[in-house]
């Protein structure tokens, strides 16, 4: 039976104990309907994760013993940053997701000319806890233990500016370039529109701060499509695919 890996921003050690925040109890008790006994793994973005046990099952919380580290991260060593446009929909929430599996390090939400979402105030700050909440899930599923960083949702100008990859990419169909097979490197960065992708100007303005264009073969992708194909692709180049 597989062993629940469930995130908690408490401190761990081993050989103690901790009470579970109630969502993690609810879910665990409530829709695992796990009992006392049973083995956890638990981790906290730190670095490493900590094999546990239940010890009770409370009304609203859930008690655990912590036991042995471990300091697996599951890791690549390539850092990749992905800044895309935001979109509309589950289309946003499922980048994140696909990329926090695929092993990016760093995700930019960017504020693009055909960005249509509006960010703001209350609506932001619950959008970007709903977005870090999309990653967590993501590294319990497939086993990362640091979560990559995610960025307050920047201005495209701002951000192509001040982006300093060794190697940076956007993605467009308007050219034909694809990825350097030869050139080694340990940063890259992957700059993606919104649906309705980037515009001629904001194209222009990346490959003056020194992207290269990168097209995958000669199918328009959808905006949620490209980070998959993208990120894939550059893993297996230079990451630990």
């Amino acid at each position: 039976m597989r062993i629940p890996r469930i995130f908690t921003s408490q401190a761990l050690a081993p050989n103690s104990t901790l009470v579970l925040a109630e969502a993690q109890s609810h879910y665990l008790s409530k829709v695992l309907r796990m009992q006392a006994g049973r083995e956890l793994i638990l981790f906290n973005g730190e670095g490493g994760e900590y094999s546990a046990e239940i010890s009770a099952v409370q009304k609203k919380h859930v008690d655990v013993g912590v036991k042995e580290f471990s300091a697996e991260n599951r890791q690549s060593h390539l850092q990749l940053e992905l800044a895309i446009g935001v979109s509309r929909g589950e289309r946003m929430d499922w980048v994140l997701q696909k990329a926090t599996e695929l092993g990016v390090t760093k995700i930019t939400p960017l504020i693009t000319e055909r960005t249509e979402v509006k960010l703001s105030g209350e609506r932001a700050d619950k959008k970007m806890e709903h977005w870090q909440q999309i990653l967590i899930s993501a590294c319990e599923q497939c086993q990362r233990n640091l979560l990559p960083e995610l960025s307050e949702p920047k201005n495209f100008a701002a951000w192509v500016r001040e982006c300093n990859a060794e190697l940076k990419f956007v993605l467009h169909h308007r050219d034909n370039q694809g990825l350097p097979q030869t050139k080694n490197t340990k940063n890259v960065a992957l700059l993606i529109g919104p649906e309705g992708g980037l515009d001629d100007d904001e194209i222009a303005q990346a490959i003056t701060q020194q992207f290269s264009p990168l097209t995958l073969g000669p199918r328009v992708l959808r905006t949620e499509t490209a980070p998959v194909a993208a990120i894939s692709l550059v893993q297996y180049l230079w990451g630990d695919f």
